[in-house]
């Protein structure tokens, strides 16, 4: 699994194919039923042994170099609090590499969506959890913003 992590670009493609793939069925890829169930199952065996997913249901993988930033012990989504060691470690678990620089450097591998990751993440909808990220982002769910809210005005 170490291997795709660190080679971003396959699984940008990978992404991209499956989001291909599944664009021609959206109408019937809805949330709830057997549908957002199947899919529900796909993640959890996909995408928790290769990103440690927590289900978030709103998945930026795709933004953040292919590395989850609901990985941070402190669930930053948008880049690294101001307790990243000097040596690139987490303050939290000082074991553990700070995902933000994993997925800094990540994202340079990626040749489609490497500059995404200066992109402003939108908050995080609870609501989602648990609920397959491919269904609401192929049903716009994710989009679905707290009023005032409009990720296009706070890009970097």
């Amino acid at each position: 699994m170490r291997f795709l992590q660190d080679h971003p670009h396959l699984l940008e493609i990978a992404y991209q194919g499956v989001e291909k793939i599944l664009a021609p069925f959206q109408r019937w890829l809805v949330p709830g039923g057997w549908t957002e169930w199947a899919f529900i199952n796909l993640e959890l065996v996909s995408k928790g042994p290769l990103f440690d997913c927590r289900m978030c249901g709103q998945c930026v993988l795709h933004n953040t170099g292919m590395t989850c930033p609901m990985t941070c012990p402190k669930n930053l989504r948008n880049g690294p609090c101001g307790g990243v060691r000097l040596d690139g470690t987490c303050e939290i678990k000082p074991e553990m590499l700070c995902i933000w620089v994993q997925a800094w450097e990540r994202s340079t591998a990626m040749k489609s969506d490497g500059a995404q990751i200066m992109v402003i993440q939108s908050p995080l909808n609870n609501q989602l959890k648990g609920t397959s990220a491919w269904i609401n982002e192929l049903n716009a769910d994710v989009q679905v913003r707290p009023k005032g809210w409009n990720a296009k005005d706070w890009q970097v």
